[in-house]
């Protein structure tokens, strides 16, 4: 029986994989959408998020190239493209409730929404067990 359910579960699990960049950055895409964030570590070490600037809807991202910003405490945190597109949506929550990305990055945290350029761009992204390998590595520094 135990059996059964665990196959049930991954058959009807369709969630999007996570990417990540260096940058602590993630991105998950469906089709040629990808919506992105800031990982939990990311939020982690920046510390509490008072403010976030976004880019317009319709806006282009071009990879590697700033987009935003996130306003700590400590810091204005500037956020770097992980991939090239057109901005499609941003979450306007955050303009009232930027502690959100800090709450909850992968969901209601979310920042932005793009229609993917270059499809192939994710595949220089990150998997989740190798961010999770280049976070501790970047911890034993």
């Amino acid at each position: 029986m135990a059996k059964q359910k665990k196959k049930a579960k991954s058959e009807t699990s369709a969630e999007p994989v996570l990417r990540f960049s260096e940058e602590h950055l993630w991105v998950r895409a469906e089709d040629d959408r990808a919506q992105m964030g800031i990982s939990e570590m990311g939020q982690r070490t920046i510390g509490e998020i008072l403010a976030v600037e976004l880019p317009d809807v319709g806006d282009k991202l071009e990879i590697g190239e700033p987009f935003g910003e996130l306003e700590t405490v400590r810091t204005v945190h500037e956020l770097i493209a992980p991939v090239s597109g057109t901005v499609v949506a941003i979450n306007s929550e955050l303009e009232d409730q930027p502690e959100l990305a800090n709450e909850d990055p992968y969901y209601e945290g979310w920042l932005i929404e793009v229609e993917l350029a270059v499809e192939s761009e994710l595949d220089d992204l990150m998997a989740t067990e190798e961010y999770e390998e280049f976070v501790a590595a970047d911890d034993d520094d």
